[in-house]
């Protein structure tokens, strides 16, 4: 309990907190983008298959 108490009253911790959260969205981000620049691809690639 005091570690999360640390965590998200101390400004260290909040940085911590910050950057975790970042580096989270970060990766959902790139997990999309990608995805869906791989699915434009395909489809790209079928149409031109035809």
């Amino acid at each position: 309990m005091a570690a999360l108490k640390s965590l998200l009253t101390s400004d260290v911790g909040l940085l911590s907190l910050f950057t975790i959260v970042f580096i989270i969205c970060m990766a959902f981000y790139l997990f999309f983008f990608v995805r869906n620049r791989m699915r434009e691809d395909e489809q790209r690639q079928q149409k031109l298959e035809r």
